[in-house]
């Protein structure tokens, strides 16, 4: 198995129970070893007494997107810590799509950057997360499923 087609195989068993990711309308663009992006549609319901995207929500897309990467090599893994800043404002309508590159992977423990941009290519947050290996696999190497 080719680390592309790992990477393909990871994201479709994680997503397959990402309840969260699929309620907020999230959808996976792309992935690859150590990469993710997903999109998402910034809807009224995720908009905050200020009229702008909720910040828990453009969280949200950046650790889901996260979460894509840092699982691409079929091994649980889960965020350890995350670090986030808030750049622009997402408002009702916008199409914020995160982005995410492995920066570092050493053991059990990875660095990743993800950076969430508007349509316009504006970018509405960075995120850093550091995530941790845990055991178990996200399918069986030999299954076809």
């Amino acid at each position: 198995m080719t680390p592309q087609d790992r990477a393909e195989k990871s994201a479709e068993a994680l997503w397959r129970e990402d309840w969260a990711s699929q309620a907020m309308g999230m959808e996976i663009v792309s992935v690859g070893e150590g990469t993710a992006q997903l999109r998402m549609t910034v809807r009224r319901d995720m908009c905050n007494g200020h009229g702008i995207c909720h910040g828990g929500m453009t969280f949200t897309l950046a650790d889901s997107c996260f979460a894509f990467a840092c699982n691409s090599r079929n091994q649980n893994t889960v965020a350890q810590h995350n670090m986030i800043s808030f750049l622009a404002p997402g408002r009702e309508g916008d199409v914020l799509t995160a982005t995410a590159s492995e920066v570092e992977l050493t053991g059990r423990s990875g660095i990743y950057d993800i950076d969430v941009t508007n349509q316009d290519g504006t970018t509405i947050a960075r995120m850093r997360g550091m995530s941790r290996a845990i055991r178990g696999h996200l399918f069986e190497e030999g299954s076809e499923e």
